[in-house]
């Protein structure tokens, strides 16, 4: 088969409607050659030579239909990315639902890390949670991905030397281990996390957030996916939350109850209802 036949119009437009029906992630003319790329390595690597049985094979095999859409993923993220994030986090977020929370008994933040890729992003917010929180407060963290591939990474919680670049010196010696070629996330923290399958195009099931983060993931949504799934956001969080999206992101124009904050640290949203 020549190179230019490899993916035609048509089957370029099977593929990108089977990606977007089941997961929302959105392949325009401009990143098609993104998707031709994985196509090609996941061809190879199973062994098929042309795109249509392989569009037949997903079509059917709901195992391998999840091993593609993990092929197709971008996952680019690390330890403190967009610094001001947290920081507004703890000077901010967490002090304000102190407040909310006083006198009510219920002393537990609940997060979701959405779209967590390899881990690095809870056990940052880990960390940090288990800085500036003080007896009797606790925090829980639920992270998701649609990857299977990064979540195993996550759950193993081992990072190479080049990956912990931006973790404080002081946070990596308390919370996490010197290991051959790399450092490992310490029990007592990855115990406060639990990572979990989840495609975003479907409602999770959760009830009472108080955080919820998901950077640099809808930005692969078109419009009405994005709208979608930050409405299922809103449904799965408590009466007054928080929502981080990514820099490059906004909710404006949206058809969203979110309403937009601006702190001294970063800009970020809340439900208060």
């Amino acid at each position: 088969m020549a190179e230019t036949e490899f993916l035609t119009d048509a089957g370029f437009e099977q593929y990108r409607t089977l990606i977007y029906n089941e997961s929302g992630i959105h392949f325009t003319s401009t990143n098609r050659s993104i998707l031709e790329s994985r196509l090609k390595e996941r061809l190879r690597d199973k062994g098929y030579d042309t795109v249509l049985k392989y569009y037949e094979k997903i079509s059917k095999d709901q195992g391998e239909l999840k091993s593609f859409l993990d092929s197709i993923t971008t996952n680019l993220t690390r330890f403190f990315r967009n610094q001001a994030h947290f920081d507004a986090m703890q000077h901010f977020v967490v002090p304000e639902l102190q407040k909310i929370k006083h006198g009510s008994g219920n002393t537990t933040i609940r997060i979701w890390s959405a779209g967590c890729s390899t881990g690095e992003e809870p056990y940052t917010i880990a960390m940090l949670m288990s800085e500036i929180l003080p007896p009797p407060w606790k925090f829980e963290i639920i992270a998701s991905d649609i990857s299977l591939k990064c979540l195993m990474i996550a759950k193993e919680g081992f990072y190479a030397d080049n990956r912990i670049t931006g973790i404080p010196d002081a946070f990596l010696k308390k919370y996490l281990s010197k290991v051959d070629g790399g450092y490992k996330v310490r029990p007592d923290l990855m115990s406060k996390i639990r990572f979990d399958y989840h495609n975003l195009k479907n409602d999770a099931g959760h009830k009472n957030l108080d955080i919820v983060f998901c950077r640099n993931v809808i930005i692969y949504f078109d419009e009405a996916a994005q709208t979608a799934v930050i409405n299922r956001f809103w449904d799965a969080m408590a009466s007054k939350s928080f929502l981080f999206i990514g820099h490059s992101e906004s909710l404006f124009g949206m058809d969203t109850k979110f309403e937009f904050v601006k702190t001294q640290w970063s800009t970020l949203y809340r439900k208060f209802v």
